[in-house]
């Protein structure tokens, strides 16, 4: 049945309990003071200021680890840490709709999304230019989107890393502005081992892709972890 009859047939009552938040105000009112309580005792180790200038989140799908790094000015520092509950598909960019694949890249924060069934959400700009250019050259369509950060621990392509985490995450990007957070999409640590852009699994570009990646995790030392 298509969505739209779906959503025409859903009673009041039950999109309500489905999508609970109205507003990011009204989400910043309800979990605002909490997280913000849990998160400054991170940036004060760190020597950051609450609310930082820009922030950087590093996500690493076999490691299913999603750090945190924040400036005011200079360098990034670590701030911390989260788990990453669920990451669909396998080590690999994603190529189309449908093939369950968390992307790969240098992607921004693009949205905040009140009002998501996986509790809050932070929406991704895939496909970026990059995603779109290597679409067109092999002649692509149908790349997908709406891949965000979320709660809870299901995945379809996106990234969930608890509603703990996501309202914390949620709180400090809309305190910082969507335009100065980005996301940074590895298969593993290249920090740890370097990533192999030429394995049989990937496409070809994949070795330009991997060590533009590469270059964006060397910013960020694993020693100043």
């Amino acid at each position: 049945m298509p969505a739209l009859i779906l959503a025409t047939l859903a009673s009041p009552a039950a999109m309500a309990a489905q999508y609970p938040h109205s507003s990011v105000d009204e989400v910043v009112s309800a979990y605002g003071y909490l997280a913000e309580i849990r998160m400054k005792p991170y940036f004060m180790r760190a020597n950051i200021t609450y609310p930082p200038q820009e922030v950087v989140l590093l996500a690493t799908k076999e490691e299913k680890a999603l750090e945190l790094w924040a400036r005011n000015d200079g360098d990034f520092t670590f701030v911390r840490s989260y788990p990453i509950s669920k990451a669909s598909g396998k080590a690999g960019p994603k190529l189309r709709e449908g093939d369950k694949q968390v992307p790969e890249g240098i992607y921004r924060i693009t949205h905040l999304n009140p009002n998501s069934q996986f509790h809050l959400s932070m929406g991704l700009d895939y496909p970026n230019a990059y995603d779109l250019m290597r679409a067109a050259k092999e002649g692509r369509t149908n790349l997908g989107g709406d891949i965000y950060i979320h709660g809870k621990a299901q995945s379809t392509g996106c990234l969930a890393v608890g509603d703990i985490a996501v309202e914390e995450l949620f709180v400090l990007v809309n305190k910082v502005g969507t335009h100065r957070a980005s996301v940074v999409i590895a298969p593993h640590d290249p920090r740890r081992e370097p990533l192999d852009g030429f394995a049989d699994n990937l496409p070809r570009w994949a070795v330009e892709l991997y060590a533009d990646i590469s270059q964006e995790f060397a910013k960020f030392p694993k020693d100043d972890i």
